[in-house]
């Protein structure tokens, strides 16, 4: 797994390196910046409070979740099901492989 361009996509999925959430899992809501994007799991993070995180301290996977994405630009917001529904997905199908 490596970043692709390094640009982060709304609805990518990245490991969190750095805090307390080290070595999670959470997805791409928005990009505030060059700097900056924000995250939510759906659990501990709910998409109605996000984590603001510094870019250089999550480490963008080579996975989109459809979902997420279409959810997102079609409505401007996604569910906390769906965001846990598409970790779900990547970790068994990804992260298990």
């Amino acid at each position: 797994m490596s970043e692709v361009d390094g640009i982060p996509r709304i609805g990518q999925v990245v490991r969190i390196l750095q805090g307390r959430e080290a070595g999670q899992y959470a997805i791409i809501l928005k990009t505030i910046d060059d700097r900056f994007v924000l995250l939510a799991d759906g659990e501990k993070r709910k998409y109605d409070s996000p984590k603001k995180k510094n870019r250089s301290h999550v480490e963008l996977i080579d996975y989109v979740s459809p979902e997420v994405q279409n959810s997102l630009l079609e409505t401007g917001r996604v569910t906390n099901g769906k965001l846990r529904f598409a970790l779900d997905k990547f970790v068994s199908e990804i992260v298990t492989d």
